[in-house]
């Protein structure tokens, strides 16, 4: 059984919106600060957005500030990041987990968002 499951990925045109889902085991989700990672082509994996433990505080990459925004509703395990105004840079395979991702070794499949410029 998987534990961390990403959908919502999708093609977009630049300046289109996506909603990305994560679905974490409980076990991940209940005692954890969580976040959004995403690794493009050719780039390491990076820290997006993050989420403290009660949704209480977040934090955003630079490079997202004012278009993303992370939630997480901790009665389903699960946990959201609503994507605006998204670049061609945007595009990666992005990966949920807890934060930091140090504390659990294992990444889902991820989902890829492809935006054309």
């Amino acid at each position: 059984q998987r534990q961390l499951v990403e959908s919502g990925g999708g093609l977009v045109q630049a300046g289109g919106s996506l909603r990305l889902s994560c679905t974490a085991s409980r076990s991940i989700f209940v005692l954890n600060a969580m976040g959004w990672y995403r690794q493009a082509p050719g780039k390491q994996r990076e820290l997006v957005a993050r989420i403290s433990v009660n949704g209480g505080g977040t934090n955003y990459a630079d490079s997202v500030k004012g278009r993303f925004t992370i939630s997480r509703d901790n009665a389903r395990n699960t946990m959201y990041l609503q994507m605006n105004s998204l670049k061609f840079e945007d595009t990666a395979t992005y990966y949920c987990n807890a934060y930091p991702s140090t504390r659990y070794p294992d990444w889902g499949q991820g989902t890829q968002v492809t935006v054309s410029s």
